[in-house]
């Protein structure tokens, strides 16, 4: 028998940007790993963005085309 604790299930997040739905997996690594552009945590209590506006924001500030 496993620990339900062993493997937590993903949390759906709304986006703090524009609300959008997404996961967040927290029994392995989130999508957000695969991504190059990294925010810092939010000092405001804030959440995660989506894959949409994460990309959005990098491109804004690197000067890069979004994906």
């Amino acid at each position: 028998m496993t620990n339900p604790s062993d493997n937590p299930p993903s949390r759906r997040l709304a986006c703090a940007h524009c609300g959008t739905e997404f996961g967040c997996s927290l029994s392995g690594p989130c999508w957000c790993n695969d991504e190059a552009f990294r925010l810092p945590m939010p000092a405001d209590g804030g959440d995660c963005l989506c894959p949409d506006c994460l990309r959005k924001l990098a491109a804004q500030r690197t000067g890069g085309a979004a994906r």
